[in-house]
């Protein structure tokens, strides 16, 4: 499915679960819905907030972008990381299942995908569970900053040895 076709799903799936739920259809809503879906990356609540204002030239105050994320949520549109201490958010209707590598120095984020582990995952026997989705994060050093460390080790030796 391209782009357009997905932009289009979901406008319709969420436009259900507002009419669902009881909630407004407003302008606002759908342009925070579709900047969602333009962009494939993780983001942030003030990056979403900055790329709309920027790149769509569409303004809207932080408590409507705050407040649609949370029906994004509830509508199983976006789904919410807590990478370390960052909050993100990603856009998740048809998105393949993948996982995250986390720097626990820098905060770098980084998607992963590994066919086995996926399949070893799914093919897990969970007692009196049914799985549907899952995320796995993967916590260590990027390698910008274990060389970053190994060098700034070295440069300690070297001082102490003098």
């Amino acid at each position: 499915m391209d782009s357009q076709n997905i932009r289009e799903t979901v406008r319709q799936i969420f436009t259900e679960y507002l009419q669902l739920h009881g909630h407004r259809k407003t302008p606002e809503r759908y342009a925070i819905l579709d900047a969602i879906y333009s962009y494939d990356s993780h983001f942030d609540m003030e990056t979403l907030y900055t790329r709309m204002a920027d790149e769509k030239k569409f303004r809207v105050s932080r408590a409507t972008l705050y407040n649609t994320i949370l029906l994004l949520l509830d509508a199983h549109l976006v789904v919410k990381h807590q990478f370390g201490s960052s909050t993100q958010y990603e856009r998740c209707y048809l998105s393949h299942t993948h996982h995250h590598k986390i720097c626990t120095q820098c905060g770098k984020v980084e998607e992963v995908q590994d066919d086995a582990l996926r399949e070893l995952i799914e093919q897990s026997k969970l007692k009196q569970f049914v799985l549907s989705h899952y995320s796995l994060y993967l916590y260590g050093l990027c390698a910008k900053c274990n060389r970053a460390n190994k060098r700034k080790l070295k440069d300690n030796i070297k001082k102490k040895e003098k």
